[in-house]
């Protein structure tokens, strides 16, 4: 994770905590391993005035974090301040940034409100379920911290930021580019300075793959219709045979035992009439 061991620019996902970040590439940077987590803020920040503030800033000074794209709208930092103060009532320690679940989890209400509304309006009830879940799709809205894009399947396009320390002696970290999904376009902040100097960083353009076919997704695996529709009547047929099988074997069953019975019964008229005869000819004699 050191620049001068390793020779390029770490990259993680910003998901964990700050504090568990920090130990982790401290702890990382001593044993010269590449080890890392990412946090659910984004914002980066590495000091937390102990002991290991110093391995804390050496180790960030080598990572790039790839979180939310960063808004300086007026409508999100007045969310930010009533969610930070929503949380402080209830107790918890939160730092100043709203994490990337509860902006999601806004903007999900918002689409649904949105959706709902206009069902409603088209003469449909808030029962049509299908229908306000079409109403999601393939549409922009604008989100709490800026606007928020749906393709055709239903799935939101992310915006990011990169942030990066750009000032290694005083620990200052910013955002250097973002991303921008429904474009597929990556942009490079401007007026910042990048420590690894302009020249050095290289974009490869062909990993960015925008997604443009609006058709449905389509099932990777499963069995089409014809394939169902095969099954179905193969077990139909199968039980028919079954059942076939079972009655015409009683049916069988029934009639050697009919035929044992007759043929004990005629065995039997046989005897008698052959004792008759026997008792009739001594007589005669």
């Amino acid at each position: 994770i050191e620049p001068s061991a390793l020779g390029l620019w770490s990259l993680f996902p910003d998901l964990a905590p700050g504090d568990p970040e920090g130990q982790v590439l401290a702890a990382s940077r001593r044993v010269r391993r590449e080890c890392g987590q990412g946090r659910e803020k984004g914002d980066g920040s590495w000091k937390r005035g102990d002991k290991h503030d110093f391995e804390a800033k050496q180790a960030y000074s080598s990572l790039q974090t790839v979180t939310l794209l960063r808004t300086v709208k007026p409508e999100f930092e007045k969310f930010s301040m009533e969610v930070k103060s929503s949380v402080e009532k209830q107790g918890l320690n939160e730092e100043d940034y709203v994490n990337m679940f509860v902006e999601g989890f806004h903007d999900a209400i918002l689409l649904y409100v949105l959706a709902l509304h206009e069902v409603l309006r088209a003469g449909y009830s808030k029962k049509d379920g299908g229908k306000i879940i079409q109403q999601t799709w393939n549409r922009t809205f604008e989100g709490i911290a800026g606007q928020v894009s749906i393709d055709a399947n239903g799935d939101r396009y992310g915006d990011f930021s990169v942030i990066a320390m750009t000032d290694t002696e005083a620990g200052t970290q910013e955002v250097i580019g973002d991303y921008f999904g429904k474009e597929g376009r990556f942009e490079m902040r401007p007026n910042v300075k990048y420590p690894w100097g302009p020249l050095k960083l290289r974009i490869d353009e062909t990993r960015i793959v925008e997604h443009t076919n609006s058709s449905p997704c389509k099932s990777s695996g499963g069995l089409e219709e014809s394939a169902v529709t095969g099954i179905v009547v193969g077990a139909l047929l199968g039980a028919g045979l079954l059942m076939a099988f079972y009655f015409f074997r009683k049916k069988y069953r029934i009639t050697i035992e009919r035929r044992n019975q007759q043929e004990e019964s005629n065995v039997g008229k046989h005897r008698e009439l052959r004792e008759d005869s026997i008792r009739s000819h001594f007589s005669v004699a």
